[in-house]
């Protein structure tokens, strides 16, 4: 058992127990050894390599939240100009190509590594984030919009595997704090969209031609060039290792050795851990990586394996399909509201007589800046004993829901604006943590696999709200409806998981 270093305004969290028992399920022989690499990795501490990492690791989190807003952002512009008699198929594609990219990069980064899919992702997204400035109509960036998403949906599901995976016990709470960058990204987006689509934009549909509707094609080379500087940040001026426990998982002891005395190395510290002490675990089963053991290896998800190892036994399958349904609940809830929320402040903006673009951008950068205090609360509450995980999961899920709710009683444009801050502030700090205590529950060389399981459910039923989108009346309180109860239910099922991952350092 050791204590970590006190948090101000906290009680030291005490790193005791592995969030899964170690004596459950047929992994015994794996969480005996993940356990030596968590012995090893905290007495290291937390040092520069993880300080370096956590920058490099929150441009992911930041690609997350950014090109969804900015889908939301250029969707009223982008309709001017191209008169689609569907204009949600912009984020229909959109979701799509984040379902593919949750899909291919989480169950991926379990089979050929996290390195890979770590400094390809956002790669792959400022490529075609540029070339989509130069869209001549709406395929085009509608198609454009899918495969930049292809590298965006691959972040979270690979990046908080990684970062978990190099944390101290002792440190987890930052894989809370992370969500500063999300919240910092929408703040980013909406700054930058405001002069651009504030002012570069036509006002309606009617007369707008591409030269009167350039503000949109800069927006995006301006957030394409951002990816394209986080993607060399990653891939020139840093060197990511291999997670240790994804290489012991494969029986790659010696390398996983090698990575722990490195990142010792880089912190100016030394390790005492050695090779024979994993193989010692091994009880003589230690394998010898022909070509014929890697291609094996490399169709472990053909035998579905890894999802398997999620649900063998009842605990286990509980937590997994309750972590599913409530990412599946808020891939619903959340992109049915806020992926139009522009558009539904416009729109119920004109109705309060101040709906202009000026107006509408204004209010959204004010909605941005509410979600840097929810990602600092959520730091916080998941370290206090009365709260930790699952408290703070439950209650800012529920909350949000419920000011959803509330803000259909709003007679003002500035009390619309009231409660969407609200609801802005709550969402982030539900995000910061849902985004920590995912990943947590679910062993090392299984965790890219569950994590695209639950970013894959969360992304099918994101699919749902622009079809939802299409056939309902946005100027109603109808999507408002839906998405609060959608939140609120997700709440109810969190206070059913049966592991709370406070104090506690995951396999």
């Amino acid at each position: 058992m050791s204590e970590a270093p006190k948090s101000p305004g906290l009680e030291p969290t005490v790193i005791e127990d592995p969030v899964v028992p170690r004596d459950e399920g047929p992994d015994a022989n794996y969480k005996a050894k993940a356990e030596l690499l968590n012995h090893a990795i905290q007495t290291i501490g937390m040092g520069r390599y993880q300080w370096q990492l956590f920058v490099v690791i929150g441009f992911g989190w930041a690609s997350d939240n950014l090109w969804p807003i900015v889908t939301s952002l250029i969707l009223p512009a982008v309709s001017n100009e191209f008169h689609p008699s569907k204009a949600p198929m912009l984020t229909l594609a959109q979701n799509i190509g984040l379902l593919v990219g949750a899909v291919f990069w989480g169950f991926g980064c379990d089979v050929f590594g996290r390195r890979w899919a770590f400094n390809l992702t956002i790669g792959i997204t400022a490529v075609f984030g540029l070339v989509a400035a130069g869209s001549p109509n709406f395929a085009a960036i509608c198609a454009f919009a899918a495969l930049w998403s292809v590298g965006v949906g691959g972040n979270l599901p690979v990046d908080s595997a990684i970062f978990l995976e190099f944390l101290p016990g002792s440190h987890q709470y930052l894989l809370t704090i992370l969500s500063i960058y999300w919240a910092l990204a929408q703040l980013l987006a909406t700054l930058i969209g405001w002069p651009l689509l504030g002012y570069r934009t036509c006002g309606s549909a009617e007369g707008c031609t591409k030269a009167d509707n350039m503000g949109w094609r800069w927006f995006m080379i301006t957030m394409g060039g951002i990816a394209m500087l986080m993607f060399v940040g990653r891939f020139v001026f840093f060197t990511i290792f291999e997670s240790p426990k994804y290489l012991m998982g494969k029986g790659r002891n010696e390398q996983a050795v090698e990575v722990v005395h490195e990142v010792a190395r880089r912190n100016g510290k030394t390790s005492d851990l050695a090779r024979i002490e994993l193989d010692a675990l091994d009880q003589g089963e230690i394998q010898h990586f022909s070509a014929a053991n890697i291609v094996r290896q490399r169709l472990e998800t053909v035998r579905f394996d890894h999802i398997r190892a999620l649900f063998n036994t009842p605990k286990q399958a509980w937590a997994t399909t309750l972590i599913i349904l409530v990412w599946a609940f808020i891939g619903l809830g959340f992109p049915l509201y806020n992926a139009f929320l522009p558009y539904i402040q416009q729109s119920r903006g004109a109705e309060f007589g101040d709906g202009s673009t000026y107006i509408t951008y204004r209010n959204s950068l004010i909605i941005a800046v509410m979600g840097i205090p929810g990602c600092l609360l959520g730091g916080v509450l998941v370290e206090l004993p009365s709260f930790g995980r699952k408290g703070a999961l439950s209650s800012s899920t529920a909350i949000t829901g419920a000011f959803l709710l509330a803000s259909t009683t709003a007679t003002t444009s500035n009390a619309l604006l009231g409660w969407n801050c609200a609801f802005n502030f709550m969402s982030s700090l539900m995000y910061a943590v849902l985004y920590a205590y995912t990943p947590e529950i679910f062993l090392t060389k299984d965790r890219g696999t569950g994590n695209a399981l639950t970013a894959s459910a969360n992304r099918i039923f994101g699919i749902m709200a622009p079809i939802i989108a299409m056939f309902a009346d946005l100027t109603t309180a109808a999507p408002v409806y839906v998405s609060g109860a959608l939140f609120i239910a997700a709440g109810i099922l969190v206070l059913f998981m049966p592991y709370e991952s406070r104090g506690k350092s995951s396999l």
